[in-house]
Order: C-alpha cells, then sequence, then structure tokens
C-alpha cells in the first residue's frame, strides 16, 4: 500500500529565507535530504537522541539546544533480575556551549559534536557525536548520582544502501517539524559503570541503534507517543517506527518499517491504545485501513519522567519492551515480530 505523501529524492532547504516553512520541503524521504536552515528563538529545538539496545542492558545519549536552555543526557539501564538504572542529566542555561548542526551530527559531510567537559563533575555530562569511515562514534562520560564513574564507546554502523525515514510535519508555516528516524542499524562497543563492564556487539549481544533526530520549531505544550525497535525476526533484520497524536491533521505521519535495509512508509494514522494510568499494561499498536501493522507491546521497566521547572513541564512514560504480532511491507510480505525490543513511549510536554 503506497503512501499518499510526497517521497522527497534531491536536497532541500527547510525553511525559505524569512524562517518560515518552504513548502518544497514538506514530504518525506528515504535517506536525509533536508538542511534545517532554522532561523528565529524561543520555539526553536534541536536535538539528537541515540538509544542503542542488547537483549540485556542499554545506553541512550541526547544533546538538545531548546533555545533558553540545553538538556543534554547519559542513560543506561540493566534489566533482568537485579535491574539497575542510571541517570546524569546536564541543564546548561540559555544552551551556552551547545551547537547543533543543520543536518545529522556526526553524519558524513556533517559537523561533530560535543558536549560538556572533558572531565565531567558535579552533575555535568561528556556526550559526542563523531563522524568515522566506519560509521558514528558515540562516547559519553558523568558521575552516577552513586559518584560511580559511567563511560560509554559505541561504534554505530553505516551498513550501504540502509534506508532510514525522515520527514517534515507542518503544523502551519510557522510550526513545523523536521526528523529523522533511523532504525536497525548494528553497534558495537562497551558502557563501564565504576569496575563493571558491559559489551555491544559481538556472539550473543545483538546491539542495534537507533537515532531520532530532530529539527523544528514548535508550539507551547504538545502531546506524542512513539514507537521504535529494532532485531532479527522471522528470517529479516526489522527496524518499526511509529508515531502518534502529534501528528494529527498535518497529511504526515512518521510511520515506517525497515525491512533488510529497505523502508517501507506508512501513510496513515496508526491506532494506539495504552493505559495512561497504568503504562506497563500492554499496548496495542495497528494500522486500521491498510492492516500492515499489528502488534501487542509488552514492557518490561518504564522510564518515568515527571518535572515542572517553569518554562518547561514535562511528563513521559518511556517504556521498554517487546514487540509480538505482525507487520506486511509494500510488496506484500507478511513478516511474524517475535519479541522484538524496543520502546513505546506517552509524552505531554510544555516548552
Amino acid at each position: 500500500m503506497a503512501t499518499h505523501e510526497h517521497e522527497i529524492t534531491e536536497p532541500v532547504d527547510l525553511c525559505l529565507p524569512d524562517g518560515t516553512l518552504n513548502p518544497a520541503a514538506v514530504g518525506w524521504s528515504r535517506t536525509p535530504l533536508h538542511r534545517a536552515n532554522l532561523r528565529g528563538w524561543g520555539r526553536t529545538k534541536r536535538w539528537e537522541y541515540w538509544c542503542v539496545t542488547t537483549p540485556t542492558h542499554l545506553v541512550a545519549l541526547t544533546v538538545s539546544d531548546l533555545d533558553f536552555l540545553a538538556l543534554n543526557s547519559v542513560y543506561a539501564l540493566v534489566y533482568g533480575p537485579g535491574e539497575r538504572e542510571f541517570e546524569c542529566s546536564s541543564l546548561v542555561p540559555a544552551a551556552r556551549g551547545v551547537r547543533l548542526p543543520d543536518t545529522v551530527a556526526g553524519a558524513p559531510g556533517s559537523e561533530d559534536v560535543v558536549v560538556g567537559p572533558a572531565r565531567p563533575t558535579g552533575g555535568k555530562v561528556r556526550v559526542e557525536i563523531r563522524d568515522e569511515n566506519a560509521g558514528t562514534r558515540l562516547r559519553a562520560r558523568c558521575l552516577t548520582p552513586e559518584r560511580l564513574p559511567l563511560e560509554v564507546d559505541i561504534l554505530v554502523a553505516r551498513p550501504e544502501r540502509h534506508e532510514s525515514l525522515s520527514v517534515v510535519v507542518p503544523w502551519s508555516g510557522q510550526r513545523f517539524q523536521y526528523t529523522s528516524k533511523h532504525t536497525a542499524l548494528p553497534a558495537t562497543g562497551r558502557l563501564r559503570i565504576g569496575r563493571e563492564i558491559l559489551t555491544f556487539g559481538g556472539e550473543k549481544k545483538d546491539a542495534w541503534a537507533v537515532l531520532d533526530h530532530g529539527r523544528g520549531r514548535w508550539p507551547r505544550t504538545v502531546d506524542w507517543n512513539w514507537g521504535a525497535a529494532s532485531g532479527r525476526t522471522d528470517g529479516h533484520t526489522v527496524g518499526l517506527q511509529f508515531g502518534g497524536r502529534w501528528t494529527e491533521g498535518t497529511g504526515s505521519t512518521e510511520n515506517a518499517l525497515c525491512v533488510d535495509g529497505r523502508l517501507t512508509k506508512i501513510g496513515e494514522e496508526l491506532d494506539w491504545q495504552w493505559s495512561t494510568s497504568d503504562p506497563m499494561a500492554p499496548w496495542t499498536i495497528r494500522a486500521p485501513s491498510s492492516g500492515q501493522v499489528d502488534l501487542t507491546f509488552t514492557p518490561f521497566h518504564n522510564r518515568s519522567v515527571h518535572t515542572d521547572a517553569g518554562l518547561i513541564a514535562n511528563r513521559t512514560d518511556q517504556c521498554f519492551g517487546h514487540y509480538t504480532g505482525r507487520v506486511r511491507t509494500d510488496d506484500g510480505t507478511e513478516i511474524a515480530v517475535d519479541r522484538l525490543l524496543g520502546w513505546a513511549e506517552d509524552v505531554h510536554m510544555r516548552w
């Protein structure tokens, strides 16, 4: 089932010279083709979010510039018996020292990103996103609340001809978002917490990276769902990328499947069902018209964040767990999804 949305195949500027949305930028692409030449201050948001998962642990890195402040963070979760969770976040007033490029950070031809001191103390974090010939290098360093040194060093591969989803979501000429979501990227490396070393990649340690690259000018308040997963199932390498609520009424969606490196764009809004009072209950995500998605998501951990800091209020339930069910690609291939590791989240943001 082909999407009704316009596919972009040539490089394009996100904005016109006056800073409003370029109509020619509205659409989606299989590789990042937009240059986010944003102008203005106050409603402009930029971020790079990477999450790398294995069957036993995961790590997530965030670098963000929200105009009036930056929020940079390192998050690690070790699951199973003796589950452990670590998070280090740094708020930077006026986003001083944080500069994110107009294209995907650390990609070939783009700029590297480095934030924070080389040896962070006092709640600060160091995050590096750099281009290497073999892929994108992710490094991070911080002290946990228990003052354990936490260090990340991961290389995310760039498989040849591997496709991703980039899409512009237009609320209006003044409010719009460009997002580039990359799933099912193989990764190798390590996470050190104190004296303990956890590896990514290698035998029985499949590791998969997901990127959320965002650039846009946002309304003051917004609600969204986001779900993603990566791994091998039914003889295929599969990446799931789903969004909800924030795209309704715009004519754009951020829904796609990446199967063996080939993208299937899903143009319809998906039907998300979950319990706001009990996010750990099973979720369902379905494509009501096409039937291309019929999945149940079963969480095993909720990363719950509830903050109200004046200019910013955030309520996030990011649940990590497994997807089970079936999906169908554009060419009609039915794929059984069996416990694909990923997440689903419910977010309310005032910023």
